[in-house]
């Protein structure tokens, strides 16, 4: 997230290279601002939390992806990366942020970078952030600030409500209010 700050109006500089400037009217009152999570083309890894388990004859046998529990064949990269992870005191389970790029599943191209308002979220674009549908008989979106366990009072109709709270769970009480400037990142999945 980047965030701007002022009565003024973010203006793309050179959009294909993902750099911004800050502008008031024709003027430009800013350096170039290089987006921090990549331009166009570039190739984003994706990091995952992982569990190592072993089987009766061998230790850390198989990896196992924490998000769908697929397993991976130990390999002699994994043995000696998971023994390493194990000296840093992961016992079995390596966080994401550990993950290395060679047990990346997931390889993600920047398509596009602007800047907006957050608010301007579209319900579309709420619902690609990633918020979670709930079905309970008809499209509900997941509140990330209820405690309820109350199907009506957990959860909203629009993808954008329920975005609100996810952005203030992360950032926040108040950052959803605040309409910040941010940084719109859009990719497409390629091939790891």
């Amino acid at each position: 997230m980047f965030q701007f700050r002022g009565n003024e109006a973010a203006h793309g500089a050179d959009e294909p290279t993902g750099e911004w400037a800050w502008c008031r009217a024709e003027k430009v009152v800013s350096e170039h601002i290089r987006c921090p999570y990549g331009k166009p083309g570039d190739r984003l890894w994706v990091r995952e939390s992982l569990k190592f388990v072993d089987t009766p004859t061998t230790r850390h046998d198989h990896a196992v992806y924490a998000a769908d529990g697929v397993r991976v064949p130990r390999d002699q990269r994994l043995a000696d990366w998971a023994c390493d992870g194990m000296a840093f005191g992961f016992a079995n389970s390596v966080p994401s942020i550990h993950m290395p790029r060679w047990a990346s599943r997931i390889t993600l191209e920047v398509t596009g970078v602007r800047v907006e308002r957050l608010h301007s979220v579209s319900e579309a674009d709420a619902a690609e952030e990633g918020v979670e549908f709930v079905d309970a008989g008809r499209t509900y979106w997941k509140d990330y600030l209820g405690s309820s366990t109350n199907c009506d009072e957990m959860t909203f109709l629009s993808a954008r409500q329920s975005f609100s709270t996810l952005w203030n769970s992360i950032n926040g009480a108040g950052a959803w209010a605040a309409n910040p400037w941010v940084w719109v990142v859009e990719f497409k999945r390629i091939g790891a």
